[in-house]
This record gives C-alpha cells, sequence and structure tokens, in this order.
C-alpha cells in the first residue's frame, strides 16, 4: 500500500521532500541464512529486502511481500536479508540502506513500498549490475522492475460488498496516510459503494498527512478512527493503513453487526487477528507476494525483469478474499462487478 509515483529527473526534488519522513532506519534483522539451492540445481539467490513502516509481521502490506521472498528463498536457496524501516527515516537513510545492501552483495533488493522510489533511482544507477525492484512506484532505470497494482479496481469491489452488507447505509474508509496512492483505494471503494447504493453515506478520514507515515503503524490510531464511525452509525469499515488496520478491525468486533474489510492480506487467515476473524467481511488483497516472487524468480533464471508491471484485476493482481464465506451470498454481484471493470464496461477512478 504505497503511493505509486513515477519519477522522472526534473521531478525527483520534489519526490524527495514528499517522501523525507517515510521508511527505512537502522533497525534490521537476518531472516535467513546461506542454504543450498533446492531447485533444478540451480544457484541459490541473496534477496535483499528493505521493508516499509512496520516490517514483517504487519499481518498485512509488508506480510505479503515477505511470503514473496520466502516462496523464493524455499525454491531456489540463498539467504534473505531484512532491513525495517522506521516513521523517522530521512532520504539520506533510506539511501544509505539501499547502498548497504547493495554492498554487501544481495541480488535483487526489493524496497517494499513508495517511499524507496527516489533513493532507488540514485543507487540503481550506481549499481548497474545488481537488479532492483519496488513494489508501488514505477522508477526509471534499466536495472529496475516496477511492481504496481490497479488498487482502484480491488477496492471498487470492497466498495460493492460493503454497500451490500449495510444495514444501516452508511460505510467508512480509513486511509494510514493521505497520499496519491491511498487516494486510489478510497476512489476505488466510495465508487464501488455509491454505483451499488447510492443512498449510502460513506465517511472518509486519514490517520496522518504529509510527511508523517505513523498512519500506516498504529493500530491505536486505527482503533479510534474507526471506533469514531461506528458510534456515528456506520457498520461497515474498509481499512488501507498497514498495520494500523489490526486496531480498525478489533474495534469492528467489538460491534455486533459491524463488518470490517481487511487490506493487501487476506486477514481473515492471518494468525494474529484470529480473535477477530468473525467480523472481518472480506479483505481487498492485493498479491505483492506474486509480484515480488516473480521478479526474484526472473534474476534467478538470468532473465530480470525491468520496466513497470501492472497486477491488475484482470491478471488477479487484485482480488476480493472469499474466506469465511460471508459475502457467498452476494459473490454473483460481486462477479457481475468484476466483469464490468474487466471488459471496461466501468471505468474506476483512481482519484475521489
Amino acid at each position: 500500500m504505497r503511493r505509486v509515483a513515477k519519477l522522472s529527473a526534473a521531478c525527483i526534488a520534489t519526490a524527495a521532500l514528499a517522501l523525507s519522513a517515510t521508511a527505512c532506519g537502522s533497525t534490521s534483522s537476518d531472516s535467513g541464512s546461506s542454504s543450498s539451492a533446492s531447485s533444478g540445481g540451480g544457484k541459490g539467490v541473496k534477496i535483499g529486502l528493505a521493508f516499509d513502516v512496520g516490517g514483517r509481521g504487519d499481518r498485512s502490506f509488508n506480510d505479503s511481500a515477505a511470503r514473496g521472498a520466502d516462496k523464493a528463498k524455499s525454491q531456489f536457496g540463498g539467504s534473505i536479508k531484512e532491513l525495517t524501516a522506521k516513521t523517522s527515516d530521512t532520504e539520506a537513510d533510506r539511501e544509505q540502506r539501499l547502498t548497504d545492501l547493495a554492498d554487501a552483495g544481495y541480488n535483487p533488493i526489493v524496497g517494499v513500498g513508495f517511499s524507496y522510489a527516489t533513493s532507488m533511482q540514485k543507487v540503481a544507477a550506481k549499481y548497474p549490475k545488481i537488479n532492483f525492484g519496488i513494489v508501488d512506484s514505477v522508477v526509471e532505470g534499466k536495472n529496475v522492475n516496477s511492481i504496481t497494482f490497479t488498487e482502484e479496481q480491488g477496492s471498487y469491489l470492497a466498495g460493492v460488498a460493503a454497500a451490500l452488507k449495510t444495514k444501516k447505509n452508511q460505510v467508512g474508509f480509513i486511509g494510514g496516510v493521505d497520499t496519491p496512492l491511498i487516494k486510489k483505494f478510497e476512489a476505488g471503494y466510495v465508487q464501488g459503494v455509491k454505483d451499488t447504493n447510492a443512498k449510502v453515506k460513506v465517511d472518509v478520514q486519514y490517520l496522518t498527512h504529509g510527511s508523517d507515515l505513523s498512519g500506516f503503524s498504529s493500530p491505536d490510531k486505527g482503533k479510534e478512527a474507526a471506533q469514531g464511525m461506528l458510534d456515528k452509525g456506520a457498520d461497515v469499515i474498509y481499512t488501507a493503513a498497514g498495520s494500523s488496520g489490526n486496531g480498525a478491525i478489533e474495534a469492528v468486533h467489538g460491534v455486533k453487526g459491524a463488518w470490517a474489510i481487511g487490506v493487501d492480506s487476506d486477514q481473515y487467515n492471518i494468525p494474529g487477528l484470529a480473535a477477530y476473524k468473525s467480523s472481518i467481511l472480506t479483505s481487498m488483497v492485493k498479491n505483492v507476494d506474486v509480484g515480488v516472487f516473480d521478479f526474484i524468480k526472473s534474476v534467478h533464471d538470468g532473465k530480470p525483469l525491468t520496466g513497470n508491471q501492472v497486477y491488475s484485476l484482470s491478471k488477479g493482481g487484485v482480488s476480493l478474499a472469499t474466506s469465511g464465506g460471508f459475502i457467498s451470498d452476494i459473490q454473483p454481484k460481486l462477479d457481475a462487478a468484476k466483469k464490468k471493470i474487466v471488459d471496461g464496461t466501468i471505468k474506476v477512478k483512481t482519484t475521489p
């Protein structure tokens, strides 16, 4: 869940200012040690992962990326080095982090989140023999692979589900940080709600704004925002806010008849959220793991992906989770909406 930003030389200075307080600090963890290759006798890979705020264990965006890297390590052998973001990071911190991974011989290196865009463009140019991947941003470079998603399309389906399930004609959307990427989630969700039932009111709230990225890693803020919406009458809340969404799900679970819609991972099946699973209507799954695995595999195979790989609804890049069976009764209507998006009948907005 991070902003998609196509960076050119002319806009790097602006992007640097906009992203100046995002990701990786000195906190790091080495999640894997060397192991022999386990697939076809191929050479193992040394995977460098620069996580966004929250890191592995956020039960959402970062965990999805981690699953892709773990799968690659399992299939190809090798090791994973993880560096986890801090909300206090500067652009220099992010650049140093990617540089450290490159100097240590990790290849490929994946920046998990839009906040790495500016630093990756700089570092990738200095290390032309290393393959870099970035999630949720478009970065130009002969050795850079951009992994992006049509979040607005999946969020549209989440909006359809919310409109069909609300009993109070009032639903909510909580965004982690007010950025162009999260605006895509909001835009799709609101459009899906309104196209399904124009009478449904949509409450919208962002946890933080500007360079304050704590909105992606503050479950307490998510819980407070959700509670406020519930108190005002909302009975379905969709949260696109990284680990902050865990707090929102907890709040929803405390209100009988209310539903939460998860994001990025199928949060119904996340062990850490098991106590609340009966309240998780569905999740807008963003298959970051697929994009990360595809990239690592391409490097392992000697044919590294570059350019922008767009994982859309039609390609299974985004989808609604069916775990729990809570949307089984409305599945035909969801399938109809999906078909219209895929065939172009419905054009989903990317801005509210």
